[in-house]
């Protein structure tokens, strides 16, 4: 039986977990933080807690002190055991607002759930394939204060999952309001022009990604040169080679978008480097 976590109390998944009157459920009142766990490590725990706390501060949430990194891997690590992931497992924490209409007094503490699911071991390893993109070109995402955070209203993502499945791509590149390149639904994007990186600035609406920024400070400790700007369309187009990271894949090179073929030779070296790295 699958079981989860709700508010620190292990429960049966498919017991009634929440209220139809949730803010979160009506208006994606809330943030989430997707992990992996191998070897009963979770990778980057500390980014990722303090990026949910900042979510719910800019979210105008009471954040409990309790809510540690400390505090989150006990309750990660006992769900873990409880379901018997304990090789490799992805890690979900969502944290979202209690009951209430849209102008009614709030409940500014806020729940959240754990969940896990068991992963392939091979999850995350070098993608010797590559990965075919596409560009979706009709949902654009804003740059505002909410745009870096990952939160629970996800439609523009989903809008592009749906359109990638619908062409048998393996992801979407995501644009701005301004039409320039914004990340992928499930992903931040990097490119290689001339063995310059670069990758679209946090002002351009991309999540704050904990692989994103683990990598930017690689790269540099590394002296390879790192760029984080405006991209434009025309500018992926005309790259060498091109990436995406997140926490479960870590880093995958892209040999397709629309015809256009990339390399992967200092993709390769990178993900080397990078994957050697400790993980706390």
């Amino acid at each position: 039986m699958e079981l989860l976590n709700l508010n620190g109390e292990i429960v049966s998944a498919t017991s009634g977990l929440i209220s139809p009157n949730s803010r979160g459920f009506r208006y994606g009142d809330g943030v989430f933080e997707t992990m992996i766990c191998r070897d009963n490590i979770i990778h980057f725990a500390e980014d990722h807690i303090n990026r949910l706390i900042n979510g719910l501060t800019v979210l105008d949430f009471a954040v409990p002190t309790n809510y540690t990194t400390a505090y989150f891997t006990r309750q990660i690590n006992d769900l873990l055991k409880k379901n018997e992931h304990i090789k490799t497992a992805r890690i979900r924490l969502t944290a979202f607002r209690d009951e209430g209409g849209l102008y009614d007094d709030i409940n500014e503490t806020p729940n959240f759930i754990i969940q896990t699911w068991a992963l392939q071991d091979s999850i995350g390893k070098w993608n010797e394939k590559g990965l075919e993109l596409g560009i979706c070109t009709n949902i654009k995402k804003s740059c505002d204060s909410l745009c870096n955070l990952k939160h629970n209203n996800f439609l523009p993502y989903v809008m592009g999952a749906n359109l990638a499945k619908r062409n048998n791509w393996n992801d979407a590149v995501m644009l701005n309001c301004y039409g320039r390149i914004c990340d992928t639904t499930i992903a931040n994007i990097f490119l290689i022009k001339n063995k310059m990186v670069y990758t679209p600035a946090l002002q351009e609406g991309c999540v704050a990604g904990v692989i994103r920024k683990n990598l930017i400070q690689h790269l540099v400790n590394n002296n390879i040169d790192i760029i984080e700007k405006e991209l434009t369309i025309e500018e992926l187009m005309e790259a060498d080679e091109l990436f995406v990271t997140n926490s479960i894949h870590n880093i995958q090179w892209v040999q397709n978008i629309a015809g256009k073929k990339y390399t992967n030779n200092l993709t390769r070296s990178i993900n080397e480097s990078f994957s050697a790295l400790p993980v706390y």
